[in-house]
């Protein structure tokens, strides 16, 4: 009988894709729209593995769930695992898998996108031009050349990220628990203190995963130390960002801008249409008011080339796993 998958939070592109990934492997897939979490994991009786991704909710309460109705594999079709209670799975005996990298040039030509569409005021321009206003009085932005660009967390993304930013001719600092001394000599990049990478940078960009020790690592404070006018991305994590203290700074215009491709509660709101409804997330209505915050729905990964790495790997981690293979890409407590 063939593996049973059930996937959660699950779209139309998902569904595609890994139909026809799943042409090699003859894997049972179910898709269902709906997220992963105490009210729908009873719904995993008789799956084999499920499928989640990064809005689904694994808690404890939600592993011991799954371990009850036989689950023995969790497979993230991403490389956060954030929202998976890694110490629950150990105890309950389940495995879990991720997808270490689909694509860094997506998430790294995207965050790019994002400084560039907030330095020139792309989207304003826009919404003039269609409405027959051709003034460019409020849109003026700056050289990226010369500019000091703070990069937090280097992994494969942010590398990609500066040799990038290296050809608009920027400066780059950079901060990491574990940097990498090799790379920062071979390219031009100098690691300094959060601090000192907060006073100097005109744009800092967010690349580090969300563990608790840096939960809302931009907050009131680091954010009084930075330049006047800087400008914050984040294509990490939501919840790097105090978004109300990050409000504050937009309105005391000491944050010249943002763009945020995540946001601290997206869970029930990312991905899905809600156009025909009332935000009632009153904090994200904030955000969206202002003319200089870009906020998009975790679609940096978003590419073609990206989601077919998603579905081969994750497809690949489930054979690996059924096959007794070495467990090249398991989350381990």
């Amino acid at each position: 009988m063939a593996y049973k998958i059930a996937f959660f939070g699950s779209q139309p592109y998902d569904e595609s894709t890994f139909t026809e990934k799943n042409i090699d492997y003859k894997y049972n897939l179910v898709f269902f729209k709906g997220h992963l979490n105490a009210q729908s994991v009873s719904i995993t009786k008789g799956y084999d593995a499920v499928c989640v991704f990064v809005n689904d909710t694994v808690n404890a309460e939600v592993v011991a769930g799954l371990a009850d109705n036989g689950i023995k594999l969790i497979v993230l079709r991403c490389a956060g695992f954030n929202n998976v209670d890694i110490d629950a799975c150990a105890t309950n005996h389940i495995t879990v898998l991720r997808v270490p990298a689909y694509s860094p040039y997506a998430v790294a030509e995207y965050t790019v996108a994002l400084m560039l569409s907030l330095n020139r005021k792309i989207p304003r321009a826009v919404w003039r031009t269609r409405d027959g206003n051709f003034s460019l009085h409020g849109l003026m932005g700056f050289d990226m050349h010369g500019k000091t660009v703070g990069i937090i967390g280097t992994g494969k993304i942010a590398k990609i990220l500066i040799h990038i930013l290296q050809g608009f001719g920027m400066n780059i600092l950079a901060y990491d628990i574990y940097p990498d001394l090799e790379f920062a000599q071979q390219n031009n990049v100098t690691y300094t203190t959060l601090d000192d990478l907060y006073h100097h940078s005109d744009i800092i960009s967010l690349h580090c995963p969300l563990t608790d020790e840096n939960r809302y690592m931009i907050n009131q404070e680091s954010i009084s130390k930075m330049k006047d006018g800087v400008m914050i991305i984040n294509t990490g994590r939501g919840q790097l960002i105090h978004t109300n203290e990050l409000i504050e700074g937009l309105k005391n215009k000491k944050v010249g801008s943002a763009g945020l491709d995540v946001y601290e509660e997206e869970g029930d709101i990312f991905y899905e249409d809600l156009s025909d409804r009332v935000m009632t997330d009153d904090t994200l209505a904030r955000l969206l008011s202002f003319n200089n915050v870009i906020v998009t729905s975790h679609q940096a990964y978003f590419t073609k080339e990206a989601l077919d790495n998603i579905a081969s790997t994750t497809l690949q981690n489930v054979a690996d796993f059924i096959e007794h293979h070495p467990l090249l890409n398991e989350v381990k407590k």
